[in-house]
């Protein structure tokens, strides 16, 4: 919301020096989000000049200039020259002199120009950052709006400083300077001259016919019939300022005074062409097959949960986001039928989602306006269509208003000060809630108490703060006295005890106000959050992390520690994702959950799989030039349930009971933690150390044994053919026979897809799966002073036996002594026979109370090979 600080100026008595930076700053600590200050770049000399004499003189290019002599209240005139026509002798008219600066750093100087020395120039409405005057020509003042000489920035308040400011959901009131003036009046302490202060002059009845089928989505809707406009009147400057300013460009007078009452009350207004309406109003959801060309000249589809504003013809538009084509207001149009209505503003955004299109009325509503406005905003615009425009505002007027009073909320009155923390008297605690529009009923609340006290429940909502979850026993809060009293003045004195209540009735404009916590932040936030105290609580006693959060900090700290860095991700994907990773369609990663709302088109599901955002993430580093890749990410991954169940949509009026909150749960869908790595480029680079290494599958399967290894676990691994990896080059890991994950090469047209070097590797593991099969608790293994026996042993397989069941063979067989095994060569040629390959072997052995003897590592070394001969039919290989 863009603020114009002359305009909120009109409304708030600031003080006469205060700048748009000072204004910022106070907004910002009554918890406004003021993004920037536009401060104007205009700098005189701009002066009131009247037009004595002027000569027109053709030019050989077939325009026409005026050399003009001008009275600026010097002895002298000032002769300039000027291109436009629209002004004669005697005319008051802005002139700018050397020296100057125009919006937009336009620097004026005296120049020679078409065989005269212009010492300055006549301005126009554009030149001056007023808008278009719809004469395309220089601004003629009204007789007597100023004197040659005088101060023209001052005369048209040209200097002006503008509020740019982020309007949070919560406070819709804000889109509008009325909202804003409000908060500025409250936070330098003046009254607030509300715009919205207006004589009602229709009679509330008799007005353009109208009926609302839909009373839940539209409460209010109001009427006012204006006759005999100029629909060639244009709007006055000071307006179409306004309007610029706020980001509004100037249209017409109809359409202007609308925007503008819109950006002054924060109530949308439509207006409508009388003579183009056909029957009656009418509010209704649209049918099945229905369309309307819009505002914008776009023909939309309707949806059933569209609410309309139709006539006999059909929709003439959709309410509260846009109206229609057929109806507008034309350069042709003399009698205009206002709209100002109440709309629910879910049915708001989601109409305005639903067709992608977002407007300043559909901002408004999405936010809730106030429903007791529409009335006042109606009589304001016709009072300004009355008044610029020359019409006559007809006296019938059409109300339909079922939108109900706001619900008065009992509190403690002490309750701001509990959650804060801090010494807030009540007497601040009733003066801010009062400066916010909130009427406050102290006679209501001890009427209500007695029952409280009995256990009757009273009709007013009644939370006590004592169950707050802001509030917490042994923390902040018990720095405040039960009785609410500071230093700065006694709660008992003002004639209130800690356990006294309140009735406050929240005002129209604030359907944020539903709960005593809600009226304890708006006490908060205007006796200020720096006043507010950090108090540290004290932390309760507690078991540290569990075993889940430290292993998997141990995984994290271990892939760190080998050179891999953790990246983070967005958990959404697409086809497009899994169809570059090759993954078929029968898959189960493509059964996907499916977002109402994504964020993008593209990416509509939450992943089954780390790997489709972490190649995205590879792809756009190796993109940058980055090649060289080793990352990691730990994420959920959301695994859909065979059956699952609609997901209820419990009230907001209490705390879902345990059997809704179990049926959410139950909705779910399966979140495993995963985790996933992808390796491009070269593991170690070339350098004066000699030549570097590139990443290979064997460096993905090493990591997910390093993954397994942090969590205490051993991996069975087994060669198996999986999307995305290199078929042949992908290696399963499992636990008791359940699959835990899988690493290894991708495949080359995976590679081509997401532009990443041949021969990247990637691994995926199910990081829950691994912490669940991990031992409660890790011993450490005494470490034996012995010397270990080392023993090699080579032995010819088939070339289908994968060497990790023959290294568990022998880690079977070599008993208690064996230390480690570890494969370090594997050899296949001609002295070995066809179908047939050695894999070699490093036994080591230990005990941890002895040195070995030799035929104590003999024996476990045959008992070792036995067992591969029985299980695979191997043969020791020798020499």
């Amino acid at each position: 919301m863009r603020v114009p600080l002359s305009w909120l100026r009109e409304y708030v008595d600031l003080p006469g020096d205060v700048t748009g930076r000072q204004v910022a700053e106070q907004l910002i600590r009554a918890g406004l989000e003021v993004e920037t200050v536009e401060e104007s770049d205009l700098t005189g000399p701009l002066v009131v000049g009247k037009v004595l004499t002027y000569e027109n003189e053709p030019q050989k290019n077939g325009k026409t200039i005026r050399w003009c002599s001008l009275d600026i209240g010097k002895d002298e005139p000032q002769w300039v020259v000027c291109g436009a026509h629209n002004f004669e002798v005697g005319d008051l008219v802005v002139v700018v002199l050397p020296g100057a600066v125009l919006p937009g750093g336009f620097a004026i100087s005296a120049r020679k120009t078409y065989g005269h020395v212009s010492n300055g120039m006549i301005c126009s409405s554009a030149e001056l950052g007023l808008g278009d005057d719809g004469t395309h020509g220089i601004v003629v003042l009204e007789p007597g709006e100023g004197t040659p000489g005088d101060d023209a920035i001052e005369l048209l308040a040209l200097r002006d400083d503008v509020l740019d400011i982020a309007v949070t959901p919560d406070r819709g009131y804000c889109l509008s300077i009325r909202g804003v003036a409000r908060e500025a009046a409250t936070a330098y302490g003046v009254a607030l001259k509300d715009p919205a202060d207006l004589t009602l002059t229709g009679s509330g009845a008799g007005g353009y016919p109208v009926r609302v089928d839909d009373a839940g989505a539209c409460s209010v809707f109001v009427t006012r019939t204006v006759t005999g406009i100029d629909p060639k009147a244009l709007s006055p400057r000071w307006m179409q300022k306004r309007l610029l300013a706020a980001g509004m460009r100037p249209i017409s007078i109809g359409v202007d005074v609308t925007n503008y009452v819109m950006l002054e009350l924060g109530q949308p207004i439509h207006g409508y062409d009388k003579a183009r309406l056909s029957g009656e109003i009418v509010v209704r959801r649209a049918n099945a097959g229905e369309k309307l060309m819009t505002l914008d000249d776009q023909t939309r589809e309707l949806d059933a949960e569209d609410l309309l504003i139709t006539d006999d013809s059909g929709p003439i538009g959709v309410a509260g986001v846009m109206g229609g084509a057929s109806t507008e207001i034309s350069d042709a149009t003399t009698d205009v039928v206002i709209e100002a209505a109440h709309f629910d503003p879910i049915v708001i955004a989601r109409a305005s989602r639903r067709h992608k299109l977002s407007s300043e009325a559909s901002r408004r509503f999405e936010r809730e306006v106030d429903p007791d406005l529409p009335r006042y905003a109606a009589q304001r615009v016709a009072d300004l269509l009355a008044e610029y425009a020359g019409g006559t505002v007809l006296p019938d007027e059409t109300v339909v208003d079922t939108h109900p009073e706001p619900a008065p909320v009992t509190i403690r009155a002490d309750h701001p000060a509990r959650v804060a923390g801090a010494q807030i008297t009540l007497t601040d605690t009733l003066r801010h809630l009062r400066s916010v529009g909130c009427t406050v009923d102290r006679a209501a609340a001890d009427a209500v108490a007695a029952p409280l006290a009995a256990g009757v429940h009273s009709p007013a909502l009644v939370i006590e703060s004592a169950g707050s979850a802001l509030t917490q026993p042994g923390t902040a809060a018990q720095a405040v006295p039960a009785s609410g009293a500071s230093a700065g003045g006694s709660a008992v004195a003002a004639g209130l005890a800690g356990d006294d209540l309140l009735t406050v009735t929240p005002p129209s404009w604030r359907p944020d106000l539903r709960d005593p916590n809600d009226f304890a932040e708006e006490v908060i936030r205007l006796f200020g959050y720096d006043n507010v105290p950090s108090i540290l609580p004290s932390a309760p006693g507690g078991q540290g992390l569990t075993v889940s959060q430290q292993r998997r900090r141990k995984v994290a700290t271990a892939l760190v520690g080998a050179g891999l860095t953790e990246v983070v991700s967005y958990p959404f994907t697409g086809d497009a994702d899994f169809d570059a990773m090759g993954i078929p369609a029968d898959d189960p990663r493509r059964t996907t959950v499916k977002l109402v709302n994504p964020l993008s088109d593209e990416e509509p599901s939450m992943q089954t799989t780390l790997l489709a955002t972490l190649l995205r993430t590879a792809e756009r580093n190796v993109g940058r030039g980055a090649n060289d890749l080793a990352i990691f990410q730990t994420g959920l991954v959301f695994v859909p349930k065979a059956e699952t169940k609609a997901a209820p949509l419990p009230s907001v009026a209490q705390r879902p009971s345990d059997a809704e909150v179990q049926s959410l749960y139950d909705a779910l869908p399966d979140q495993p933690l995963h985790v996933g790595v992808v390796l491009t480029g070269a593991l170690t680079p070339t350098g004066w150390w000699g030549k570097g290494r590139p990443a290979g599958w064997a460096d993905a399967v090493q990591i997910a044994r390093l993954i397994a290894s942090a969590v205490g676990v051993e991996l069975v691994v087994k060669n198996t053919e999986l999307a995305p990896w290199h078929p042949g080059r992908c290696a399963e890991f499992s636990i008791s026979d359940t699959v835990v994950g899988h690493a290894g090469e991708l495949h080359p047209k995976v590679c081509q897809a997401f532009g990443l070097p041949a021969r990247s590797s990637a691994v995926e593991l199910d990081l829950d799966a691994l912490i669940a099969a991990g031992p409660e608790s890790v011993a450490a293994r005494p470490f034996s002073s012995y010397p270990v026996a080392k023993e090699d042993v080579a032995l010819i397989v088939p070339a289908e036996v994968s060497a990790a069941d023959v290294q568990a063979a022998l880690a079977e067989g070599a008993g208690e002594l064996l230390e480690a095994v570890r494969l370090f060569d594997v050899y296949t040629g001609e002295q070995i026979g066809e179908g047939k390959k050695s894999l070699a072997f490093a036994l080591r052995f230990r005990a941890p109370d002895r040195t070995l003897k030799e035929n104590e590592v003999a024996d476990a070394r045959q008992a070792a090979v036995q067992v591969a001969v029985d299980r695979f039919g191997a043969v020791q290989r020798v020499g």
